[in-house]
């Protein structure tokens, strides 16, 4: 990421862990040979750093020393893997470069992981250099109970917009989800068409708007070419409940009936993760999401 403000701005905000990555944190996180230790939604995710490397305004490295991921077969992957933060002037900004060595592509965590450090940098660190204000995930926050249980797919993120900036970019899907969408995506009764090659197609219909509140999405037709069940999420709703809290506006969607016995779940409920912290986040806070372009 290249950012305007100063080296010393952005090395700073790296070393604030609380307020990017994770307020679940203790130890020290400043000078080299420092060790701290964060958790993420529990006893999800925790792990213990040492600074191996600190070079003021330049580089900070961190040594895994500990790690459980309890969602995989293997919960030490992230064990002996170093995270590296390389910083540089490029053209009067400064460029930052991350580096998390030993995640590869051959490892089971690697498509969460990526798409978790994806959402920190982008959604958290990066608010936190230009503004002051981080996302990080807060003691106790719980991430997408329904992975455990027998209910549907949620996710919750928090933006410094307001419910009506946040409401419009909702219903502006071809901004932060897909180029390849036909038809009206803003008012109630509106029927628009998906799709992404000949993987995944879908038709919804938009059953409910209440301006700068919430708004709801029927599936009523889809297609999956990798599920033996070819219509999973026929019938299921998208939910987007807007409201404030902390002085900011928060965004809860749920994929009522998006359930883990569904085949798609794993893929469908990452990629909706990623859509939503990632693409339509930027949507809302800066007015530039990342949606799927269209399809030459």
């Amino acid at each position: 990421m290249v950012v305007d403000q100063s080296p010393k701005e952005v090395f700073d905000a790296i070393n604030n862990i609380k307020g990017w990555w994770t307020e679940d944190f203790s130890g020290q996180s400043e000078k080299q040979n420092d060790e701290f230790k964060v958790r993420f939604f529990g006893d999800l995710h925790y792990s213990k750093q040492k600074l191996t490397e600190v070079i003021p305004n330049k580089k900070v490295v961190w040594l895994v020393t500990e790690s459980r991921l309890n969602f995989l077969k293997d919960k030490g992957e992230w064990m002996g893997t170093s995270i590296s933060f390389d910083t540089s002037e490029e053209n009067g900004k400064t460029k930052l470069l991350f580096t998390h060595h030993g995640l590869v592509p051959g490892i089971e965590c690697y498509n969460d992981c990526t798409k978790g450090w994806s959402y920190y940098l982008e959604s958290s660190l990066l608010p936190l250099i230009t503004t002051g204000k981080g996302n990080p995930t807060l003691i106790g926050e719980k991430l997408n109970e329904s992975a455990m249980t027998n209910e549907s797919f949620t996710t919750t993120f928090l933006v410094d917009k307001s419910p009506k900036e946040a409401f419009n970019a909702i219903n502006n899907p071809r901004e932060w989800w897909s180029r390849e969408i036909e038809g009206n995506t803003d008012m109630e009764g509106d029927v628009f068409t998906y799709h992404y090659k000949d993987i995944h197609k879908c038709k919804i219909k938009v059953s409910e708007v209440l301006p700068g509140k919430k708004v709801v999405w029927d599936v009523l037709d889809n297609y999956f070419n990798f599920t033996k069940d070819k219509s999973e999420w026929i019938g299921t709703k998208i939910i987007f409940d807007i409201s404030e809290k902390d002085g900011k506006t928060q965004i809860k969607v749920t994929h009522e009936g998006l359930v883990p016995e569904y085949e798609c779940y794993d893929i469908c409920s990452a990629s909706w993760t990623n859509y939503m912290h990632s693409s339509l986040y930027k949507l809302i806070s800066t007015g530039k999401g990342e949606p799927n372009l269209k399809e030459s």
